[in-house]
């Protein structure tokens, strides 16, 4: 009986041991931000302080899409020394408001130099939020820095517009053709 509280004595310090040495990433993303769309551009980024090594962070930027249909293109990186330092970005992701996905970026570059783009076509009206992902790879401090383009879709009248405009063009030109002719 002796035997078996001391086996189950160590097996409680072994699984209590365990549990504290086990280091858990700590959430440090920064608050959510608006994005400035001005002229359809905007720039975002964030930065992080030393001493968060392994630590995680999904920074959230938000922008909104008014009177018509856009085209969305982003690009974000991150520029270190070499490629255990400072961070390293995971992703990258375009969310409607209410959370849904709506695409993930492509990773162009990773380890000193961290660099991912991103597409989405015809982004109908409403509200949006762009997800910069990663985690701190060492003790120094780290940042990341992004762009963000809209282009307006044209809205299917005017595409009727330009097709009347042109025939009207071309209606023109053949007459003046044949004014000349006679």
């Amino acid at each position: 009986m002796k035997h078996m509280k001391s086996l189950i004595a160590a097996a409680v310090l072994a699984t209590a041991s365990l549990g504290s040495s086990a280091a858990f990433a700590a959430d440090i993303s920064n608050n959510p931000q608006a994005l400035p769309v001005l002229d359809n551009t905007a720039n975002f980024g964030s930065s992080f302080l030393l001493n968060n090594q392994g630590n995680t962070f999904a920074d959230k930027f938000r922008f909104s899409v008014t009177r018509v249909e856009h085209d969305f293109d982003a690009i974000v990186s991150s520029i270190t020394r070499n490629d255990k330092t400072g961070m390293d970005i995971t992703g990258l992701s375009l969310f409607s408001s209410t959370g849904t996905l709506i695409t993930s970026g492509t990773q162009e570059s990773t380890g000193a130099v961290d660099i991912w783009s991103l597409r989405a076509d015809s982004l109908g009206l409403g509200n949006y939020y762009l997800q910069v992902s990663g985690k701190m790879v060492s003790g120094t401090a780290g940042s990341f820095g992004g762009t963000v383009m809209l282009a307006p879709v044209p809205e299917p009248e005017t595409y009727g517009m330009m097709l009347a405009g042109l025939g009207v063009l071309g209606f023109l030109a053949r007459r003046r053709k044949a004014v000349k002719q006679a």
